[in-house]
């Protein structure tokens, strides 16, 4: 029985870290959002640009990001090393939906599809646009 569970953690370990890996390639920037009390919360995203905008992306419309952001929309994004201020807008209609996610599909490739292929389905995103401040 030790052995199984011990095969298990491993297992799952490994799968978290397989995770963290695959999430942390290619470009990836740093989102800040403000929670009610004012702390800044960083989160690390994927970005594509599109119509003259950066977009990110959710795959969860319970994320807490994407609920400090719609509080709070005045965001800060560090990419390639600067730190710039966003009003972070999402964006709901289907278009944009699936434009997004051909973009990241094209950028990320492979680190997309597998992300596709545990669960994270392209229909239930919710793109981000970031209009410069």
């Amino acid at each position: 029985m030790k052995r199984v569970l011990l095969v298990l953690v491993a297992a799952l370990l490994a799968l978290v870290l397989f995770y963290v890996v695959l999430a942390e390639s290619g470009e990836v920037v740093v989102l800040e959002t403000r929670d009610t009390a004012g702390a800044v919360h960083e989160t690390r995203l994927w970005v594509v640009d599109h119509a003259g905008a950066a977009w990110l992306r959710t795959g969860d419309a319970e994320s807490p990001w994407l609920a400090r952001l719609r509080a709070d929309p005045e965001v800060a994004v560090t990419r390639g090393g600067e730190r710039r201020a966003y009003r972070a807008t999402a964006v709901e209609d289907a278009t944009t939906r699936e434009e997004i996610n051909a973009l990241v599909l094209t950028k990320y490739g492979w680190r997309e599809s597998v992300l596709r292929s545990f669960g994270m389905g392209s229909s239930g995103t919710t793109p981000i646009r970031l209009d410069p401040r």
